[in-house]
């Protein structure tokens, strides 16, 4: 009876953030899957392995450091 109540609270008002976790995570895997395959892509079009070094590792977690911070700002009115 307890887990009948919980799905059916799913339905109400809680579920705006469900969606928004499931379409969040299908946008993420797109994204993830995209960019990969564009990496790999271009490796073997220069003919070599892919090789990411340490230095392109930190920019590109400070990019996506960058537009979590810019996603969270959306709601601001500032």
């Amino acid at each position: 009876m307890d887990k009948k109540n919980r799905f059916s609270q799913l339905d109400g008002e809680d579920s705006w953030k469900l969606r928004t976790l499931i379409i969040g995570a299908i946008i993420g895997a797109a994204t993830g899957l995209s960019a990969a395959y564009l990496l790999t892509r271009r490796a073997e079009q220069q003919g070599q392995a892919l090789t990411i070094t340490s230095g392109q590792g930190l920019k590109l977690g400070v990019l996506v450091a960058g537009l979590l911070r810019s996603i969270l700002n959306l709601g601001d009115d500032s």
